[in-house]
């Protein structure tokens, strides 16, 4: 069960990586196509960071479900933190709206509110660690 919670946290951890990075590559998107700039690279980093996201998301949910049925589902911290999960899962497809705006041309928000939203993960993100470690109840 070990190597499952290793691979559980490495999953994570990428997908965590993509969902903090993704938001920085719309910033460089939205200000750079403002000022002229060729922004075909970033069109496709974005679409192929967010593939990458998405498949560490699934293996993170895979072994999340396989930790679940190898220890069990008890206490109430496990409960809260499958509440910030479900928050970061839609955090996750709220990226791909934002993406399939960004491949249309569409993609209309300012630098300044994709800095923002680059904070709200973490917003979500904390507290899930702090159940898994300290889990307060």
């Amino acid at each position: 069960m070990l190597w499952v919670k290793m691979l559980h946290i490495l999953a994570m951890t990428s997908w965590m990586a993509g969902i903090f990075y993704l938001p920085r590559i719309f910033v460089h998107y939205v200000e750079g196509r403002s000022a002229g700039q060729d922004v075909t690279r970033l069109e496709i980093m974005a679409r192929k960071l967010y593939g990458f996201m998405t498949i560490m998301a699934v293996f993170t949910l895979v072994f999340g479900v396989w930790l679940w049925k190898g220890w069990g589902f008890s206490g109430g911290w496990l409960h809260a933190k499958l509440l910030f999960v479900a928050l970061l899962i839609g955090y996750h497809l709220w990226c791909r709206a934002y993406l399939k705006q960004l491949q249309r041309g569409e993609l209309t928000r300012s630098g300044k509110y994709f800095r923002l939203y680059n904070e709200l993960p973490l917003l979500i993100f904390v507290p899930i660690l702090i159940f898994v470690v300290v889990k307060p109840f």
